[in-house]
């Protein structure tokens, strides 16, 4: 059985000019109630009339960098992701790190260079 993807995230410089973009665009209930201000979409409020569809985020970049827009995948082990991940090709860009209780994440280039998340505890 593969790992699933389990969060999207779009991440850029002006982050409430891209929640207004995308909630606008396509419906999407966006919750930035917490401490970091993060776009939550959440899965059960964003599904096709299946129940088929995928939560996530939107966010501001620290310090203005570039944005990106990547998938997280669910793996057991995030350090153990991000190191088969360098194995194969890929170059790590982050991780793995905790950004708030019962959450771990890393984040990896493949070889071509497109950002892909891993989590943990999602």
């Amino acid at each position: 059985m593969g790992q699933p993807v389990v969060h999207f995230e779009i991440m850029g410089t002006d982050a409430k000019a891209l929640r207004a973009f995308y909630s606008g665009l396509f419906d999407w209930r966006v919750d930035t109630d917490n401490p970091m201000d993060y776009g939550m979409v959440d899965r059960e409020s964003n599904v096709n009339a299946d129940g088929v569809g995928i939560g996530g985020g939107i966010g501001a970049m620290p310090g203005g960098e570039q944005g990106y827009v990547t998938v997280y995948i669910e793996v057991p082990d995030v350090e153990a992701a991000l190191a088969k991940a360098e194995s194969l090709g890929g170059t790590r860009l982050m991780g793995p790190e905790q950004p708030m209780e019962g959450l771990e994440i890393g984040l990896f280039a493949d070889p071509e260079g497109h950002p892909v998340g891993v989590v943990k505890g999602m």
